[in-house]
């Protein structure tokens, strides 16, 4: 992660799974994420800073295994090119904290054509009021 916070700090503040994906760019197991299922109105937040990153309305269900969205809300996400596992992909970082979130494709709905693919671990959701 790119903030000034202390490793230590990420490795006290989160739990062990959300640590591993945020900070150690890992990828949950699909079909993990309670988030999967999450059907009320609400946002999501990243789990390690708090940023907003999505909007409910723009969750949908791809089939993947990890909660999608195709669109972020503007500029809380930045993505960079990822070779890693023999692919070219590109991965979703947080633009705050710089926490790994997932990837993005091109093979999402209209109104983008993009599947944001996120580890449910790095988000939290808070439901409308």
């Amino acid at each position: 992660m790119t903030d000034t916070k202390a490793e230590k700090y990420w490795e006290d503040t989160l739990t062990p799974e959300q640590y591993r994906v945020l900070c150690q760019h890992g990828t949950e197991r699909a079909g993990s994420s309670p988030l999967n299922h999450e059907k009320r109105n609400g946002q999501y937040f990243c789990v390690g800073c708090g940023q907003e990153l999505f909007e409910s309305r723009t969750k949908y269900e791809s089939g993947s295994g990890w909660p999608s969205f195709y669109a972020p809300k503007e500029g809380a996400v930045a993505t960079m090119l990822d070779t890693s596992h023999g692919m070219r992909r590109d991965e979703v970082h947080c633009a705050k904290c710089g926490g790994h979130l997932g990837h993005v494709f091109p093979d999402g709905p209209q109104p983008t054509g993009l599947r944001y693919c996120m580890n449910g671990a790095a988000l939290r959701f808070a439901p409308e009021k």
